[in-house]
């Protein structure tokens, strides 16, 4: 009976899940729905092994343990990767620095049980070190899990399948190298939209967006434009977009032009797998309804590069109330029961 139980609850919770990304593929409850859909399986799962339900409550335990101390290492080193491959830029610390925040907030954690062997004759530095230990730990779990249920979201919209019928097939811009040559992120894009465009039933419109930046001898549009035409897309199946200067601008002037021609206007988005979920928000903004497809980037890149796809959506105001707002929260109801059990 409790098998169905747990079968209910998680089909509800998948159920309301798809009902709400349905509708809008860019909110961030989304991200919170997906989380608590894939919470609802553990005990499902775990009913389905009666007699063996201790030892798979062991394994779980154990392997998030092991996932625990593993994560810390793992952004440390992939930081020191990105500085050796990519070269010194802020941007490219941010894995090195999230691992340090984690590993300083495990060792907050153990710290806490250790204190209690070693300072609990001094009552009142036993309460400072557990309230900022406790503080610490908490921070660090706060952050972590806020940007796991980020990071999972980010990924389910790279998995799930697309249609191909589409009608227009928008590529975001990124930066040239030099000047006026493709980096092999952008190549990265304009092959995944390659790609949609010879397996669509009836050949879309390529969008290719990027104005010229300070820095750059040709707008990227128009890079892109000769590296669609180098790999077999006819020219009147192109429509560059030269104006824009940031993803926003992209999608305003992409928009503008497919209004332009009338018609169909199923659309499809491309840019780096990361990129999606926020791009996706800035179509939204600019009233352009279409569906995010991203392309691959190499591993050691996307972890820094999430991370700060994390800090932008977070950065907005709306978010940025809602995020500190919910970590005070669990501040201040952790330092009440700390304080409380030292009375």
């Amino acid at each position: 009976m409790h098998k169905l139980v747990f079968f209910g609850l998680s089909a509800a919770c998948w159920g309301l899940f798809a009902l709400f990304f349905h509708r809008d593929r860019s909110r961030y409850r989304n991200c919170y729905l997906l989380f608590i859909a894939l919470l609802s399986l553990i005990p499902f799962i775990l009913s389905l092994f009666d007699g063996y339900m201790v030892y798979a409550l062991m394994f779980m335990a154990y392997s998030t343990m092991l996932a625990l101390l593993i994560v810390p290492f793992f952004l440390i080193h992939n930081g020191i990767v990105m500085l050796k491959k990519e070269g010194k830029h802020i941007s490219h610390l941010l894995s090195l620095f999230l691992g340090l925040a984690i590993l300083a907030g495990e060792l907050s954690t153990i710290g806490l049980v250790v204190k209690y062997s070693f300072f609990y004759y001094d009552r009142f530095f036993a309460s400072f070190i557990s309230i900022l230990g406790s503080f610490i730990s908490m921070s660090v779990i706060y952050v972590s899990v806020s940007f796991l249920i980020f990071m999972l979201y980010t990924l389910f919209l790279h998995i799930i399948p697309i249609k191909k019928d589409f009608d227009y097939v928008i590529i975001l811009g990124a930066g040239l190298l030099q000047g006026d040559r493709l980096s092999k992120l952008l190549k990265d894009r304009l092959d995944k939209a390659i790609d949609i465009y010879r397996k669509d039933p009836t050949p879309p419109v390529m969008v290719p967006s990027g104005g010229k930046g300070s820095d750059e001898h040709i707008s990227e549009a128009e890079a892109m434009k000769k590296y669609l035409l180098e790999n077999g897309i006819p020219e009147s199946d192109i429509m560059p977009e030269m104006q824009s200067a940031n993803t926003f601008e992209n999608l305003k002037y992409s928009k503008a032009l497919i209004d332009a021609k009338g018609g169909r206007k199923y659309t499809a988005l491309v840019t780096s797998n990361y990129h999606v979920y926020r791009a996706l928000r800035h179509s939204k903004k600019n009233g352009l309804a279409c569906t995010g497809v991203g392309s691959r980037v190499a591993f050691y890149y996307w972890p820094s590069a999430l991370i700060r796809e994390f800090i932008a959506i977070h950065s907005e105001k709306k978010h940025a109330v809602i995020f500190f707002g919910g970590w005070a929260v669990n501040a201040l109801i952790l330092i009440y029961f700390i304080t409380q059990s030292f009375r």
